[in-house]
């Protein structure tokens, strides 16, 4: 005889109806790993769905040691803040040329004016050495199994569809700041194309993830909560569009300013921060620990005191997290895009580590005029709800390069966060 079976709701993906069940898990078109062991040698893998079917794994043992390429790492951010961002053109007797500006890559986010020879050379050498990066250094030893991985890699890479790719590793390297070698295809024109930055979506993951799923985090506010914290120091003539910046953030939302590091760190330890998305704009640089082994990148707001990853790991007394609402974070001072590693702690990392979504920042010290004009851009489109960071982010370096031939926009990284979207609540 038919009769009505037990049943037991176990689930709730609805919350009861009063908010929307989590987006799906959206995996990545590639995923490259990559390992350091014991300081001698690299372990790579790669996978998903954009990597053709292989009868074996995608991997291999690079004979390479972590340290050299993490100090080639270094060098080639170097070498943008040398070739581009301090870029002085002079004479023949080295005095600077006086009907140019002072710094003028620095100093005008528009490079279309630049000579076009100069602008070219610069951008060339910046290609030439990502490209080398990455494929002398990383994937230069020569043997068979390196070369099959790097032909599978480029393949991979060359796709013209735009991947979404995740770089799985605690061995950080600027991977919108490399490039495909010189192909006959890519005329002295397309220099930008070659990129992976102007590809390709890309989010580096490693030590640091989020510390709370998407179906766990506190459902949004009825209006989005951001905040600014800020140097009010910073550009006090306002020769940049910061004040563009705080007026976007205060339209349609609750906005909360800090200027102070009491306000935010008390912020911190109340465990009551509702916002969606962080704001910083303030200078970036590196405290010397006692030893000297371990420097720390150090924030500073108008009080110029100190904040770090340690200042928002102490915050944290319980598994709780800090920032429930999964914020994206968007640290703009210099060096806040560098992820740090076991030893070298950055604020970011710690910023995910209390529940942020992801944490967008530049890698290199980033001049004022294009970090306010990248702020504008990224806010006010992620404000709108519509993109990810991840789209925003790889829109926007496409842009830049495309209207004002500038390249900065390749030196902004995610940590995290691609998927980030701010989640606003529909009638």
């Amino acid at each position: 005889m038919p009769g009505e079976l037990p049943t037991e709701v176990v689930q709730d993906p609805s919350h009861g109806f009063t908010r929307q069940p989590a987006a799906s898990v959206r995996h990545p078109d590639l995923v490259l790993a990559l390992d350091a062991y014991a300081d001698d040698h690299i372990r790579a893998r790669m996978y998903g769905p954009a990597v053709p079917p292989s009868p074996t794994e995608h991997a291999l043992r690079l004979s390479v040691r972590p340290a050299a390429v993490t100090a080639a790492a270094a060098g080639l951010r170097e070498l943008w803040k040398r070739e581009l961002v301090d870029f002085q053109p002079v004479d023949e007797h080295g005095i600077p040329v006086m009907d140019r500006p002072l710094l003028p890559y620095a100093t005008c986010p528009d490079l279309t004016a630049e000579p076009e020879e100069e602008h070219r050379e610069i951008l060339d050498e910046l290609a030439r050495q990502g490209a080398y990066l990455l494929y002398g250094e990383l994937l230069g030893d020569g043997g068979a199994g390196t070369r099959r991985f790097r032909d599978v890699l480029t393949r991979v890479l060359s796709s013209d569809r735009t991947l979404r790719i995740r770089v799985d590793s605690d061995l950080f390297l600027p991977w919108p700041m490399l490039c495909l070698p010189e192909d006959p295809a890519y005329g002295p024109d397309d220099v930008f194309r070659r990129f992976l930055g102007y590809r390709h979506q890309i989010e580096q993951t490693g030590s640091y993830y989020p510390s709370i799923a998407d179906d766990e985090s506190a459902p949004p506010p009825p209006v989005p909560v951001v905040s600014l914290n800020h140097d009010k120091g910073i550009d006090p003539e306002g020769r940049t569009r910061a004040a563009d910046v705080e007026t976007a953030l205060a339209t349609n939302t609750v906005a909360v300013e800090r200027t102070l590091r009491k306000e935010l760190l008390d912020a911190f330890s109340s465990g009551a921060l509702d916002e969606q998305l962080m704001y910083f704009w303030c200078h970036g640089h590196f405290r010397h620990t006692a030893d000297d082994s371990a420097p720390l990148l150090v924030v500073q707001l108008s009080d110029r005191k100190d904040i770090d990853a340690r200042s928002v790991r102490a915050r944290r007394t319980s598994e709780d997290p800090l920032l429930p609402y999964r914020p994206l974070v968007l640290l703009n001072a210099c060096y806040a895009g560098l992820p740090g590693s076991a030893e070298l702690v950055h604020l970011g990392g710690a910023l995910i580590e209390a529940g942020a979504g992801g944490v967008l920042g530049p890698q290199i010290e980033m001049p004022q005029m294009f970090a306010a004009e990248y702020a504008y851009a990224f806010v006010t489109r992620y404000l709108g709800g519509r993109e990810t960071a991840g789209e925003i982010a790889h829109g926007l370096a496409r842009h830049f390069a495309d209207t004002w031939s500038n390249p900065l926009g390749f030196a902004y990284t995610l940590h995290c966060g691609m998927d980030s979207r701010l989640e606003r609540i529909t009638e």
